[in-house]
């Protein structure tokens, strides 16, 4: 499996997503700090990957804590969850990580443990969310396989494997799980502008499992659907809100509405860790703003004119209306998602942090 994100005893290393599909380069982060920029500036990426290298920041920055009082190292764990907080507002896994770190750390405050011991839980707590990624992320792919028909042509858009989680994946999940399952498919993979996660990621990831796969431009979706060569999309989420409006990478909701226009299912896989029923619908939801320069550039080459304005929200949010159902390691949900939803996320509402 893609090692996306490993832990090791005074270090968290992850592979440069910047770097691919050029060079498999890896990054070792030997502070919190250090993991935090990490995530802010897209070394890692995409919903639940985002959430256990929050969950390592943690225990890595608490590890190195020299804080002998239990006093001073909780100032210290609850800046550094703040420190966390602020790298990515759109990911609701990420404020689901802090809060189980929270959790962690507030049961062994109330067990009356000692600093080391709490070490020892934050370090556990970490990994356990890494596993539990990994195997949610396995558990959609059996459930998301059962909608895949044979001989499927398959769209997706921007990243949702691997590479956006501890291993495996949501989407590409999905896919894995119908080719494990014997069924003969192809992918399509929109390029996903401007950060190329399609072309550089998701083609990169397929590939290398041996999937046919094709990557097309953002703009070629819709008339390939009108040609009937897409037979359903399958994407990722960041958030996915109470009544089911979905934010995932900017572009989606595009192609969710070219979906419906030629009647193709749209469906969606994510983890429980990106239900977020605190957040009521997609308005609420916030939207990143990211630098200019990844539109106006592609690596060193300039694109637009100096003096033009640029706007690079990085997510957007697709109405529940069109979307065809939820896939989670829980089952597969469908409208009225308010409903569908709630029976079976209401008791993990409470781990979703308020904003």
């Amino acid at each position: 499996m893609l090692p996306t994100i490993s832990r090791s005893a005074d270090a968290v290393v992850m592979i440069d997503q910047r770097k691919l599909p050029g060079v498999e380069l890896y990054v070792t982060c030997r502070t919190a700090p250090e993991v935090a920029r990490a995530i802010k500036t897209m070394v890692i990426r995409g919903a639940p990957a985002i959430g256990v290298a929050a969950a390592y920041g943690i225990a890595l920055g608490m590890r190195r804590s020299r804080a002998s009082g239990t006093q001073k190292f909780a100032a210290e764990f609850y800046k550094i969850c703040e420190l966390m907080a602020e790298t990515r507002p759109t990911a609701v896994n990420l404020f689901w990580a802090i809060d189980q770190m929270k959790r962690a750390f507030a049961a062994a405050a109330t067990a009356g443990e000692s600093v080391a011991q709490i070490k020892d839980r934050l370090d556990a707590t970490a990994e356990r969310i890494h596993d539990e990624d990994v195997e949610s992320c396995r558990a959609i792919g059996r459930h998301g396989a059962t909608i895949v028909p044979d001989g499927a042509r398959i769209l997706t858009h921007c990243n949702a494997g691997a590479l956006a989680t501890a291993g495996y994946g949501t989407a590409l999940g999905v896919i894995r799980g119908a080719v494990e399952a014997g069924k003969k498919i192809t992918v399509l993979a929109d390029e996903t502008r401007p950060f190329l996660q399609g072309a550089r990621l998701t083609a990169w990831e397929l590939v290398r499992d041996g999937i046919d796969t094709t990557v097309i431009t953002d703009s070629m979706a819709g008339a390939l659907m009108a040609q009937r060569q897409i037979d359903l999309v399958v994407v990722g989420a960041d958030r996915i809100a109470a009544n089911g409006d979905v934010a995932n990478k900017i572009g989606t909701y595009s192609v969710a509405v070219l979906a419906r226009e030629h009647d193709i299912p749209f469906y969606v896989a994510a983890p429980a860790s990106t239900v977020d029923l605190a957040t009521p619908d997609g308005s609420a939801i916030p939207i990143e703003e990211r630098n200019a320069r990844e539109v106006t550039h592609v690596g060193s080459s300039r694109l637009a004119p100096e003096g033009a304005h640029v706007r690079n929200p990085a997510f957007d949010v697709t109405p529940n209306r069109f979307v065809s159902a939820i896939v989670t390691e829980r089952g597969i949900f469908r409208a009225p998602y308010l409903e569908s939803l709630a029976r079976a996320f209401r008791p993990d509402v409470a781990t979703v942090t308020s904003r």
